[in-house]
């Protein structure tokens, strides 16, 4: 599956939002973690002082707060916690804080973006200060208040669907109160999510009239646009989503997440051009932050994300020598949960599909001696294909046995989360000509790749297909081989690589019309190609 924004819930997950990482999972991560630590990130940086900035989204939630000034740094606050900017979101808490040691909601705040850097314990710590605090506070504080420390025990245990009803009637019943703040109706989006770390980006139709109604009570409110900008995503509204994301940039212009969304909305119409610029604006505004801030980039989740993104649409026009670069870069970054690790797969994937499979071996070991099953399994897998790739079968067996045995280690959830899951046992049967058990596989991996919702798991599908097509081409099977490219040219019609390979079935049918309607497709499409793959794309593609 693709790279999530699971990271924004994933964010980060940045490959993918289809998998929601188990709150056991995350605490024991935390544990193995620094106690100068909040998440992955130093403490000594999310405390640091900050400036009031411009550019970032124009926010405003009036809070009990001894000074104007305080105020401002709580809205810069909501306005970062909205694009997922985690460690401006607690600095810029910290720094209301300073100026107003009783704000209740500057700590409800930070509990907000501690869980945003999956650190629940931290997260708990501020809301009972938040809550220590809630005599001095509003009415609606004390709802806001209530609802979190509602979030946060359907948080610790997120299979009590008590709890689950419980934060959600808090949200319905603050609403009937008062039903004009945006806010509520925001958060009652992300209760519809499902997930009790949600933040935005898992919404599907029964979430779209929230923030509908947060965006008609405040049409310049961004958050609200970058919500419903998410839940059309996956949707698979890529017009309506563009839409909202051009807002999104035009009400937060120095917001790298902005960008980033609308790149691969881009992507998504067949823009790769227009999207690649969008990655690449959305990175210029990251590295200047980071040599402004003097942050290793390391720390910002977004970072690997957006460079995945950047890397697949270079990829997809054929600008393999960037696409390599931008991967790599990727992949030299550390990864602080199970999904960040288990997204860094891109790297050897990438590698195998550039026929260098010797590498790729070496780039998933990596992943094998990831401490998280998820990435050991992901590790597992893309080194069994590479194996298969080198007509290595035997080696190819054994890896997909130790596959399964992580699998073993996972909630049987996330292995039904997972659509190529059965990848390597399908190219094994391939391989080995069993096409009849084989290709109904195939086509079941295929469907599942194809149905995932969002940016990322869209742009990866297509080389998921392209994978499967070519082991198909080298096998023999040429009737699996023309399905999986007819999905791939459905699925996207501007990827050359759909188009080469029909051009490709075609040739080896003997139907010379279609191979050579396909094959100008398929040149034309690449006409910004590296020149090695647009001279010799059956070597390259």
């Amino acid at each position: 599956m693709g790279p999530l924004a699971f990271l924004l819930a994933l964010p980060f997950l940045l490959c993918s939002g289809a998998i929601h990482v188990p709150v056991q999972a995350q605490a024991q991560a935390q544990e193995a973690e620094s106690k100068d630590m909040i998440g992955w990130v130093p403490r000594e940086i999310l405390m640091r002082p900050v400036t009031l900035r411009e550019g970032i989204g124009k926010i405003h939630e009036t809070v009990t707060a001894s000074s104007p000034e305080a105020q401002a740094f709580y809205d810069q606050g909501i306005a970062y916690l909205n694009s997922f900017v985690w460690i401006e979101a607690a600095r810029s808490f910290h720094q209301a804080l300073r100026l107003d040691k009783s704000m209740a909601m500057a700590h409800l705040g930070l509990s907000d973006a501690y869980v945003g850097l999956q650190d629940v314990p931290a997260a708990r710590e501020e809301f009972e200060k938040a809550r220590a605090l809630a005599d001095q506070a509003t009415v609606p504080e004390r709802a806001r208040i209530a609802i979190r420390g509602l979030q946060l025990e359907y948080l610790a245990d997120n299979k009590d669907l008590q709890k689950y009803f419980a934060y959600r009637k808090a949200i319905t019943d603050a609403l009937t109160a008062m039903p004009r703040d945006p806010w509520l109706w925001i958060l009652r989006g992300f209760a519809d999510e499902g997930s009790p770390m949600a933040h935005g980006q898992g919404g599907h139709a029964d979430t779209m009239a929230f923030y509908e109604t947060a965006v008609a009570l405040a049409p310049d409110n961004f958050a609200a646009h970058h919500y419903l900008a998410h839940t059309f995503e996956n949707l698979g509204l890529a017009n309506e989503a563009l839409e909202q994301t051009e807002i999104y940039v035009r009400l937060a212009p120095a917001i790298p997440h902005a960008h980033h969304m609308r790149g691969h909305d881009l992507r998504r119409l067949g823009r790769t051009d227009e999207a690649v610029q969008e990655f690449l604006k959305a990175d210029e505004l990251e590295k200047a932050y980071y040599g402004a801030e003097n942050i290793p980039a390391r720390y910002d989740w977004h970072h690997v994300h957006n460079l995945t993104l950047l890397a697949m649409s270079y990829q997809s026009l054929g600008q393999m020598k960037a696409a390599e670069s931008a991967y790599r870069e990727a992949f030299s970054m550390p990864a602080y949960i199970d999904i960040a690790e288990f997204n860094r797969r891109c790297w050897p994937e990438f590698l195998l599909d550039r026929g260098r499979p010797e590498e790729a071996v070496t780039a998933s070991q990596e992943l094998i001696a990831s401490r998280w099953p998820l990435a050991r399994f992901a590790g597992h897998t893309t080194a069994g294909l590479a194996f298969l790739a080198m007509k290595r079968i035997t080696d190819a067996k054994g890896e997909l046995t130790l596959a399964e045995r992580e699998t073993e280690q996972l909630p049987v959830a996330i292995v039904g989360m997972l659509p190529n899951a059965g990848l390597l046992n399908a190219e094994i049967l391939l391989y080995e000509q069993h096409w009849d058990r084989a290709n109904p596989l195939m086509n079941q991996i295929e469907d599942k790749i194809v149905a995932l919702p969002g940016p990322d798991d869209w742009c990866e599908a297509l080389f998921e297909l392209d994978s499967i097509a070519k082991a198909a081409r080298q096998v023999g099977d040429w009737e699996l081989a023309e399905s999986t490219a007819q999905k791939m040219v459905r699925h996207d019609p501007s990827y050359a690589g759909g188009h080469y390979t029909l051009a490709v079935v075609a040739d080896h049918q003997g139907d010379s019309a279609t191979a050579k309607r396909e094959f100008a497709e398929a040149e034309k499409l690449w006409s910004k190609a590296d020149p090695d793959v647009r001279t010799a794309p059956g070597q390259n593609q």
